[in-house]
């Protein structure tokens, strides 16, 4: 808790220096998928974690309809005019400026602040860098218009706010855990019914994420590739099985009936999304059981999916799951997040963490030439003000 407060004060210092006014402070957490990947945005079932790097914010208010908005990690101020909220500019402020236009579509009317974002979520790797932000500022615009939201509509404000305005298609999976996620708690969520239940995760494990510090310039425009196989699929399936709505309503023996009828992408990516759902439920029976051997396996048939059937790892991902299933005291190793670069999550026996990060670093560093960053995570709490 004492770190949290000096990281608290120091956010506050670093408004005070910029702005005028005691602001109001506000976290939200960066996240690790365990597995269940690409499976959110076809009605499936994801396990993440909550992790203890975040997004901050800090806000006072203004006297107009003006966001001033400070990135520390940016060094860059944007004003936002409120009244003119109309369309994207594909600039970072797009993460702020549309969760400020969907409460305006909400009925909020949204008051104009000084904003100051500061972050130690990595831009790019996979750690959902935009949901911390944008609940993060979702929680800071609410208090500073005196409104409020429950969990789950703040986290489907978010999302609409990604989707429809800044134009990523994601699923609900990061702004959920954003909202929902438990200390020392994984979480299964059905991204159905938005049902959900917790797992500890056991002390003697650590999360431990590898960022192979290739960022993923392709995450974007493929993720959305990928979701229309995904529906091209899904279209298929549907007129000619009852019920189907989503991959998520078809089992594997079903779809390997119909292999010869689709063409092998749309296969495969429907494949990876029916096998992943299954693994990410039997992930949770083994979390549940502290069956670590069975979770473990589970995570390297994940990876190898995404490698083969979604074809969204690349060659620095594929070296560190192979690199870390060598070191001893992993347990289990897979890419975490939208692919194409960005972090593996490694879980680690928890006397054997300085080891393995030592090997992996040297070790993917002879592999790529590359120097990984190494964060060692615990799982963590939702996002909260965080008062003095």
């Amino acid at each position: 808790m004492s770190t949290d407060l000096n990281r608290a004060e120091a956010v506050r210092q670093a408004f005070s220096a910029r702005f005028s006014g005691s602001p109001r402070l506000f976290r939200a957490p960066g996240r690790v998928n365990l597995i269940g990947e690409h499976t959110d945005y076809n009605d499936g079932f994801v396990f993440p974690a909550a992790i203890n790097r975040y997004t901050w914010s800090a806000i006072s208010a203004r006297d107009n309809r003006t966001l001033r908005v400070q990135s520390a990690n940016l060094s860059e101020q944007i004003d936002i005019n409120l009244d003119d909220q109309s369309r994207a500019t594909g600039h970072w402020s797009d993460y702020v400026r549309g969760v400020a236009w969907v409460l305006e579509q909400q009925g909020v009317k949204v008051r104009g602040g000084n904003l100051f974002i500061d972050s130690d979520v990595p831009l790019g790797a996979g750690l959902s860098s935009s949901a911390a932000l944008e609940v993060a500022a979702a929680l800071a615009l609410l208090d500073n218009s005196g409104s409020t939201l429950d969990r789950l509509e703040l986290a489907q404000l978010c999302r609409r706010a990604e989707n429809e305005f800044v134009g990523m298609r994601c699923g609900i999976m990061d702004q959920f855990i954003a909202c929902f996620g438990r200390a020392d708690c994984a979480l299964m969520l059905d991204c159905r019914s938005l049902e959900y239940e917790l797992a500890p995760v056991p002390r003697e494990v650590r999360l431990v994420v590898c960022n192979t510090m290739v960022k993923h310039e392709l995450a974007a425009s493929e993720y959305n590739v990928r979701r229309e196989q995904c529906e091209a699929g899904v279209r298929f399936l549907a007129s000619r099985l009852e019920n189907v709505s989503a991959l998520r309503d078809v089992s594997l023996d079903q779809l390997m009936s119909f292999r010869g009828d689709l063409t092998e992408v749309v296969f495969k990516r429907c494949r990876h999304v029916i096998s992943e759902n299954a693994r990410v439920e039997a992930a949770n029976r083994a979390l549940k059981h502290s069956d670590l051997a069975e979770l473990g396996r589970l995570m390297a048939e994940s990876h190898r999916s995404l490698r083969d059937d979604y074809a969204v790892s690349c060659a620095e991902l594929d070296s560190m799951v192979e690199l870390a299933s060598g070191i001893e005291g992993c347990i289990g190793s897979r890419m975490t997040g939208g692919g194409f670069g960005g972090c593996t999550i490694n879980l680690v026996d928890a006397g054997r963490v300085g080891h393995f990060a030592d090997s992996m670093a040297a070790g993917y560093e002879r592999s790529t030439g590359k120097l990984p960053e190494i964060y060692v995570c615990s799982a963590a709490a939702a996002a909260s003000e965080i008062s003095a």
